[in-house]
């Protein structure tokens, strides 16, 4: 049995193609975001790089910011609700998960059983999230993916006091224009992105393990600083920006006749 699922983001589009809810025949990401042709594009390459039509689908499951726009799927599912599952897929034993999407902050508490027992959420700022990157990246000039090995080269971090982005943009141009080294900003921007994440982990319980889904979580300047702020190692999957498309597509499974049913 196949199934589907698609992660409808703010900046991306995810899609993942599962066999009998447990082995992944395909993934996409898009980087483009709901409102975009992404999502088309991610569920369109899913299909064609596991080379099966879409009548070979069992049942679609989509998540994310934009899962309420794409009408062919078969149910919608919280993105809270699908990282949780996804994670619990690919690391049994976390109980707290970072995710840093393109515009919000998510963590998550997991019960043993993998089900979602709290989470706290921040919405209302891009303050620590993957926009705040995205801006502090032209403001220095490189490209977002370059942050992380920008970081490792730092000699020390220089302190970014402002936690509103805007505000923060200002005081990078400041610092750039005074010859502070790009690294050191970079760690900077990191440390800042770390500290604002972590309240959120604080306030809703740390308990390892500790893993990151999403984008953001491959910049291993990121992980890094949040590792020095919560005192604990972070698991990092290779596909962690697939997580979200990997629960849609394990709640499909649940969902079809003869298929696992939710615990």
């Amino acid at each position: 049995m196949l199934t589907l699922g698609l992660d409808i983001g703010s900046t991306s589009c995810k899609a993942v193609v599962l066999r009998d809810g447990c082995k992944i025949l395909a993934e996409t990401v898009i980087p483009l975001g709901t409102g975009t042709v992404g999502a088309r594009q991610a569920f369109d390459g899913a299909l064609a790089e596991a080379g099966i039509g879409f009548d070979a689908i069992g049942r679609t499951c989509v998540t994310g910011y934009g899962r309420f726009t794409f009408k062919e799927a078969d149910e919608q599912k919280s993105e809270l609700s699908c990282h949780a599952k996804g994670m619990h897929f690919v690391y049994p034993d976390a109980r707290t998960i970072i995710d840093i999407g393109g515009q919000d902050v998510k963590v998550l508490s997991l019960g043993k059983n993998g089900a979602l027992a709290n989470f706290v959420m921040n919405d209302k700022c891009a303050a620590g999230t993957g926009r705040f990157l995205d801006v502090m990246a032209r403001v220095l000039n490189v490209k977002v993916e370059e942050l992380g090995d920008l970081d490792a080269q730092a000699q020390e971090v220089v302190s970014i006091s402002s936690t509103c982005t805007v505000f923060a943009e200002s005081e990078v141009i400041s610092k750039l224009s005074s010859n502070v080294r790009i690294p050191d900003l970079t760690a900077g921007i990191h440390a800042s992105v770390a500290k604002r994440v972590a309240g959120l982990v604080f306030r809703a319980g740390l308990v390892e393990k500790v893993a990151m889904s999403g984008g953001v979580a491959l910049n291993k300047g990121v992980v890094r600083a949040l590792k020095k702020e919560l005192k604990t190692d972070i698991l990092v999957h290779p596909d962690c920006q697939l997580t979200g498309a990997l629960g849609a597509a394990l709640y499909a499974f649940d969902d079809l006749p003869g298929g696992k049913k939710p615990a």
